[in-house]
């Protein structure tokens, strides 16, 4: 296990900080007349959600085989990079890294927070250049926190050298694996003991269908997921958002077998793709899609939208390539008849 002092990269107010004390953090039965948090005694769901989303976390430490306090719920994995860069990074002091072409929400939530970003582009072969890195961590000592996405998006491809980056910088280290279901390799929140300073994302909105939920996961050491936990607003899930994951969790079964659907679907597009003229390139993907070089991204993404078929073009972020989610096999079978009347 490495030895990192989490407490000396918190922001002091954080540290100081006394988080807002709701009504069922004071009183956490289930039983009685409730008449202390002003709620309104009519309705269905009148009652504030549980602040600490006790039952959902309990399921997700059986199926995740991960300790109860090493877990946080954000609403969507979008918070929980929020309240990463609120806790580890002052305004207009702190920097970080992230490594293009990725997510784009690091980005944005930097630029929200007023955290300096630092661009370190993946090598060509869609790979982490630490060696970048860390030459940019040693002359930059305001790096706080490094975001990588592994499986990458858009690239597709998960990436391999990420323990070397731990084992060398010593600020927070934040891999998001919000495709890692699609993924044969082993998700890396086996190794949060090992590495105190790892924060592993991960979310229900891919591989267990629940986009429209948005409840997202973190997986870390016992001392950041309480400061998560005292950072976030306190009724941060809503009553219908843990129960819609809870009962996915209840369907382990059916989970598995839609997305084995979805890994022989892309490996079904991924072949038939490969037969089309204006297809130059598929990537090798571990996600729930394909990035895909074709001859003229621009004009084939707005052909396709024209027929009503909608990818996503990712021209600007990978040179003429599309990135395509996987579909259901009807769908994906209307995507390359759509795709075999382009020239």
């Amino acid at each position: 296990m490495r030895t990192v002092d989490i407490e000396k990269m918190v922001r002091p107010n954080i540290l100081a900080l006394k988080p807002y004390s709701s009504a069922r953090d004071e009183f956490s039965g289930n039983e009685g007349i409730f008449l202390d948090a002003n709620e309104n005694p009519y309705g269905t769901l009148n009652r504030y959600p549980d602040p600490h989303q006790k039952a959902l976390k309990t399921k997700l430490s059986e199926v995740k085989n991960v300790p109860f306090n090493q877990i946080f719920i954000g609403n969507g994995s979008d918070e929980v990079i929020d309240l990463i860069y609120r806790i580890f990074c002052e305004p207009g002091k702190d920097s970080a890294i992230v490594c293009p072409p990725t997510y784009g929400m690091y980005e944005v939530s930097a630029n929200i927070n007023h955290v300096k970003l630092h661009e370190i582009p993946l090598t060509p072969d869609f790979q982490l250049d630490i060696e970048k890195i860390l030459q940019t961590v040693e002359t930059d000592s305001s790096v706080k926190l490094i975001f990588v996405c592994s499986p990458n998006n858009p690239t597709g491809n998960r990436l391999d050298n990420l323990e070397k980056l731990l084992e060398n910088f010593n600020g927070i280290v934040v891999v998001d694996e919000a495709y890692v279901d699609f993924c044969p390799e082993q998700s890396l929140r086996s190794k949060i003991n090992r590495y105190p300073h790892l924060v592993v994302m991960q979310t229900f909105s891919k591989a267990w269908a629940l986009a429209g939920v948005r409840v997202g996961m973190a997986f870390a050491c016992e001392k950041i997921i309480s400061l998560l936990d005292k950072t976030k607003p306190p009724y941060n899930v809503s009553i219908i958002n843990q129960q819609v994951a809870l009962e996915a969790l209840s369907r382990v079964d059916e989970f598995e077998k839609r997305r084995d659907t979805i890994l022989q679907q892309r490996a079904y597009l991924a072949e038939e793709l490969s037969k089309l003229e204006i297809v130059r390139k598929i990537y090798p993907s571990d996600a729930n899609f394909l990035l895909v070089e074709v001859s003229d991204a621009n004009r084939i993404y707005n052909e396709l939208v024209q027929k009503k078929v909608i990818v996503r073009n990712r021209n600007r972020q990978v040179t003429n390539c599309v990135r395509i989610t996987i579909g259901t096999p009807s769908e994906n079978n209307e995507l390359l008849n759509k795709l075999r009347t382009l020239v």
